[in-house]
Formats: C-alpha cells, structure tokens, sequence
C-alpha cells in the first residue's frame, strides 16, 4: 500500500528484504549495489530502485548485511548458533525456522535434546559447507511454547503415563502417583509438565484436571479446548462481577449521546444468533441522499479498563464456535443481554453514521457514542427473501416465529436501497483488487444429543453481502479516520501473497484447467476472483477455494498499517464485533480517545495485545477447525457401510487424502493399502504413480472410498481405497 499523501508509515516489506537478502547470499564473497541488484530482480522503474537503496540501508542497521564501499554491500557471514522456532514433523524429527536463515534446517530426533513443537530455541549448525544438508542440534530452550497437554492416562501400580493424539507430541509424560489426581486408567486428562530431567527419557507432569471418558461428546469438545489452552467456563469472580454491573438505560448516559432512537433501525444475523452485536439505520434526507448509521453493542461501556471483566476478556481476546456449541468472550449477561441489540429494546452503541448518495459514495461521516432502538430482527432467510420477492410478506416456513407476517413499508424499501448501495460497494471493491472467497461452509444438522444426523452447506447470499459490505464501510472508515491522524491504533492488516505460493497453486489448478495471471499485481487479483468464479458450483471448488486460501498470508492485528491485500484497503480495522473480538473494544476505546482530543496511545503496548490477539484467534480457529474434524468422523461412523464418491485432496508419500463430494468429509487411503498396483509417490507430478499399471492417482483425480476406520479420539477417517470413477465405471 501508497506511503505517502499522509498516510501512516508503512512497516518494512520482509518479502522485498528476503528477495534482497537471497541474491546477496548466492555469492557471500561478492559485493552488490543496487543496479545490480535491480537487474538481478528485473526492476527497471526509479520507484523500485529507491526501494532497493532504502531496503539495502534498512539491512545494514540490522546488520545482516554490510557495506563494503561507498554504495556496495555484502552478507555478513552467519554465525553458528541462531535463535528460531521448533517445527515438529510427524516422524519424531524437526525443521528450526529463523528469520535470520534463508531455508529450514533439518533437525534429526536425536539431536532434538528435550525440545518440543513451537519451543522457541538455540540451536547450532553444522554441514554448512556448499553441496550438504545443513543439520541442526538445539544447544539450549530458550522458551516453552506450551506445558499444558491433553492425552489419555495409562495408569500402573506406582506411577502413570499420558499419550497424547497430538502426531507432532513425539514423548507420552510420566506421572508420578501422588500426581495423578482423581484420574482414573483410561481417562482423558489435561496434564502439565513440570520438569524434564536430565536422564529422563520422559518429561514429569501433573494432572491439572480430568476431562472424562475417550469417545464421549463432552469430553473432546473439552478436550479440544483444552489442547489449545482455551476456557470453557468463566471464573466465579468474573460472574459475580458481571451480574453486579447495573445495564438499565439511564438518562444521564443518554445525555451524553446521540439519541438515535427515533431513527428506523433493525438487524441481520443468523437464524440461532443469541448475541447481535451489530444493527443498521436508515434514514432518507431532503437532499435525496441516506443516511446511514452502523451501529455496534458498546462493550466498552461496560468492559471499564483495569477490572477483571477486562482482563478475562483480554486473556480470551476471542469467542470460540465450535460444532455444537459457543465459548464467548464475555459471560453471557452481557453477551447475549446487556450488549445484544435485541428488537424492542434500547441499548448503547457505538456508532458510524455516514451520509451516502446513489452512487454509494460517502459524503458525510460522523463517529461517537450512540443510544438505538432496535425496531425489528431478521434472520438472513427473512432479509434474503425481501430482496428476492421485493415483497414484505414474510413466508411462515422461513420466517422467525414460524408464522407468516408482514413487513412495514418503510423496513421493505430500507432493506432494497440499502441491498442496492451494497451490491455497487461490492462491485467498486472488485474494480480496486479485492479478492471475494464465497467458501462454502460445512454445517451439520445436530439432534438433542449433539451428535450429527445430517450435513448441509451453507452459502453467502444478497443480505450476508448486505451486512458485509457495510461493516467494512464502518471497519475502513474508522481506521481511515484514525491512520491519517498518524496516532496509534489497532489494524487488520494482510500482506501480499507470497509469489512461491502462488506458484505452487498454479501448478494445482493448471490439473484442472484454470491459470492465474502473472504479469502485475491487478492481474493476478482478478484472475483469483475469476478462478472462484470458474470453480463455484464443481466437484473441485471446495478443493480449490481450501488451497486458494492457504496461498494467502494470514491476516493478523498489528499496529502498523500496511494495509489488507484481500480486501484492497489502504486502512483496515475491526470495529463491529466487540462482544466477541478484544481488538474491536480496543478500537472503541482509542477512537473514544482520540475523539476526546487524547494523545497518541503507546505504540509498543497495544503492538503487544495486538499479537497476543492474533495467537488467540490462530488457537481458536484451530480448536474451531478439530471440532469440524470430530463431527465428520462421528458422522462418518453412522455411514461406514457406504460407496462414496470423492475427490483426491492431497497426494502423500504414506497415501492420498480423500473429500468426499457429498459432505467433504476427509480421510486417508494409505498407500500400503491401496490394492491394485504397487504405488510410489512422484514429487514431479504430486501423484501416486503405479509401477505395473503406470495408473497415476493425483489431486483432483474423483475416486470411489469406503470408510474402513474412524477413530474419534484421534479425529481421523481411514478409507478403504476402492477405485477411480472413471475405470469404475466403464
């Protein structure tokens, strides 16, 4: 994204040093300047070349390069012992990742020395010399990436041993016997280490709690949580100290407020939502323009700095949806009561109100705190079929109650204009290079007991684009207002896709007919959106969009701006869902801040709660993503009598993975195992190739499978590989 006209100054693009950094280290003894270097990267505009001088500067403070004479650089000859990040492999070996390295150094098991997947450690290199494998022994632990683990106890006469499923985990943990707790032989456990001694092949731990029996529902959605150190229950404290805030609506609060309660304004969310952080206003004014108010639940108001409300919060810094069930930020008196913009009811609110014209453009914009009154809820279903029938006739079986009702005029024409604003902001995003991934969800149908009867597919319609693209307008214009002050302030950031995964989708989807376009940046954003275009609807999109996906960087909080990639915004924030994302209250709370006239608030501080942020979304979206994977398997096990159709998803040198079409389920077939042929993997072409037969077995290839084991502990599907479609079924 632009640096200049005001904007904020751009964190150093790491990719732009890498490139740099690589064609440095090719020759160590020769010394660069930046022709050549621009040469070497094919960069011939002055723009670039004074990036490359600026880069090359920026390198040698780091004092990863050196300059050798006035305008010439070289690499400074690495050092043996670097600090980075353990990597565990399933086989009991590891990778050691360092920005300081240009690739992984392989670490063999035995020179692993206690450390564990994640621990951040010192290791030492050897086989540096040209045409070896450099090797790597870790030297020292510098710290621990977790203690706590989740596994199945194995209890003896003295002592214990807990296994866990985790493949990367390659120890079990002793237990010694006044340690053990109230476990009993077979439960699953939550344990923590507590030493690893010298010569002692296994770390020594502690039962911190016991999660229940191996199988049992409850016991994986809390062991789930438990694995990534996510709660699922709150403190008595921090319930006490909720049910005591007084919520009531005062009038003293409200004169200090806009009072937008006379102003129609309802929400949209979906059909089970308990907690609606969000409503809509609409309001047409005398010039022929809207006005339109983004409204969101004030938690701020409630969730006052320094008390332990706030600090639990901060801990969890997200809500946690699993399958069949929400872990929420903040208990449930304000979550679903307090700051829920229920219908018929007033509540504080934290809004943006901007005044639009046909044409969608802002031309007016107002930011503060707010009291609402919500005139009406609609589920998605509902809003969808207004903008569908242009009706305001609510069916009974989509409709809330479950009876047929009607909609007010004036909520009908709302709901068309403001669908109508949104799909031209939509198509103006998608004109400035925003990429739209439509995925399809995976939902399944859960009876009383939880456990999965069915499966269905849940896809973006007008009104989820409808609430979209006005929450974006709010999230852009927030940050947009508080960037060009250049103060402190909490961004969404997302960096530019990395051209090496980029590459390697191409190589994927090329086996099915599509390509990207290479030649510049806008290029390649448009040939992304149309490869969602050309796959929507076929056996491989779900396939696709998953790998699409991946080649993108991870969004993450941060704040310095460097803008969204994805979204094509220069300013980006989270302001609209506070009652489940911390980095939305610290929004709330800095642009109250700045509103007030406040200073700039210290960078390095919120720098810190932004990266905590961001692990604690990683780890819930991982525990998000294994509860997915514990539902397909506990669905599957009804099912394991089945021919299914799939799709290869992954090609292996131990098997390929297969997503069945109907349900996108995933399991393995296991090389071994697969009858018809004796397969070897091809690195070339990603596919099993058979010796005798020649028949190749690659990404995308549809073939039949059979469930042959599903094992919910582990959260794995084995299929029984029974061949491709096309030879079954000529």
């Amino acid at each position: 994204m632009s640096k200049r006209n005001g904007k904020p100054k751009a964190k150093k693009d790491k990719d732009f040093s890498k490139k740099i950094f690589k064609i440095l280290s090719k020759d160590p003894n020769k010394s660069f300047n930046y022709k050549q270097i621009a040469a070497a990267l094919e960069l011939t505009d002055t723009q670039s070349r004074n990036e490359i001088i600026k880069e090359l500067k920026y390198l040698a403070s780091k004092e990863k390069i050196e300059e050798t004479d006035r305008g010439k650089y070289r690499v400074i000859a690495k050092a043996d012992y670097v600090e980075g990040t353990i990597d565990m492999t399933s086989r009991k070996t590891a990778y050691f990742v360092s920005n300081e390295l240009e690739d992984d150094i392989f670490i063999p098991t035995g020179n692993l020395n206690k450390a564990l997947d994640g621990d951040k450690v010192k290791i030492y290199i050897y086989n540096r010399r040209r045409g070896r494998r450099p090797e790597g022994e870790v030297v020292e632990i510098l710290e621990r990436a977790k203690t706590d683990f989740v596994g199945v106890i194995d209890i003896q006469k003295n002592f214990a041993f807990v296994s866990t499923a985790n493949p990367k985990m390659y120890t079990d943990i002793f237990i010694p016997k006044d340690k053990m707790g109230n476990a009993q032989n077979g439960d699953v456990v939550l344990v923590k280490i507590e030493d690893w001694p010298a010569k002692a092949d296994s770390p020594f731990g502690e039962v911190l709690r016991v999660l229940g029996r191996p199988g049992e529902h409850d016991t994986e959605m809390h062991a789930i949580l438990a694995e990534y150190g996510l709660p699922y229950d709150f403190p008595v404290d921090v319930e006490v100290f909720a049910q005591k805030l007084d919520t009531s609506i005062q009038e003293d609060e409200i004169a200090r407020r806009r009072d937008m309660r006379d102003v129609l304004t309802f929400t949209i969310d979906p059909r089970d939502a308990k907690d609606f952080d969000d409503a809509l206003s609409f309001k047409k004014l005398e010039n022929g323009h809207y006005e339109i108010g983004i409204h969101i639940a004030d938690v701020s108001h409630y969730v006052q700095e320094g008390t332990i409300l706030d600090e639990e919060a901060y801990n969890r810094a997200t809500s946690v949806y699993l399958v069949d069930r929400v872990v929420p930020m903040l208990p449930e008196v304000l979550s679903n009561f307090a700051c829920s913009l229920r219908p018929q009811e007033e509540k504080y609110t934290f809004s943006a109100v901007f005044e639009l014209n046909d044409k969608a453009d802002v031309v007016n914009k107002w930011f503060g705190r707010t009291v609402i009154y919500s005139d009406q809820r609609f589920a998605y279903e509902e809003a969808q079929h207004i903008i569908e029938s242009k009706g305001n006739s609510i069916p009974a079986e989509i409709s809330l109650t479950g009876n047929e009702y009607t909609v007010g005029n004036e909520l009908k024409d709302a709901v068309l204009k403001l669908d109508e604003l949104a799909k031209i902001m939509r198509r103006k995003r998608l004109a400035n290079g925003a990429i739209f991934f439509d995925k399809v969800e995976v939902k399944f149908v859960l009876n009383e007991q939880a456990e999965p009867v069915g499966v269905y597919f849940k896809e973006a319609k007008d009104s989820n684009h409808l609430i979209e693209e006005f929450m974006l307008l709010a999230n852009r214009k927030v940050a947009e207002f508080i960037g060009k002050q250049n103060k402190t302030f909490v961004y969404r950031i997302h960096e530019e896709p990395d051209m090496d995964k980029l590459m390697n989708l191409q190589s994927v989807i090329s086996k099915f007919g599509y390509s990207l376009n290479f030649r510049n940046k806008d290029s390649i954003s448009k040939s992304l959106n149309n490869l969602m275009n050309e796959v929507h609807g076929k056996k491989e999109q779900n396939l696709v969009d998953t790998l699409t996906i991946r080649s993108m960087s991870k969004a993450r909080y941060s704040t310095q701006n460097i803008g969204h990639y994805g979204l094509a915004f220069d300013y980006y924030s989270h302001f609209t869902s506070p009652i489940r994302r911390y980095p939305d209250v610290m929004a709330h709370r800095l642009l109250q801040h700045y509103l007030d006239g406040g200073k700039s608030a210290d960078e390095e501080t919120y720098e810190e709660k932004c990266a905590h942020s961001s692990d604690m979304e990683y780890m819930a979206a991982q525990a998000e993503r294994d509860s997915i994977k514990y539902m397909q398997v506990k669905y599957m096990i009804d099912h394991q009598d089945e021919e299914f159709l799939g799709v290869i998803s992954g090609v292996t040198e131990w098997g390929i993975y297969v997503e069945i079409v109907s349900n996108k389920c995933e399991g393995m077939c296991r090389i071994r195992e697969i009858k018809d042929d004796y397969y070897t993997f091809d690195e070339k072409q990603y596919a099993l190739v058979g010796e005798v037969t020649h028949n190749i077995l690659q990404l995308g290839d549809e073939v039949y499978v059979k469930v042959k084991n599903a094992d919910l502990v582990k959260k794995q599907l084995d299929f029984t590989f029974l061949g491709k479609a096309d030879n079954k079924e000529q």
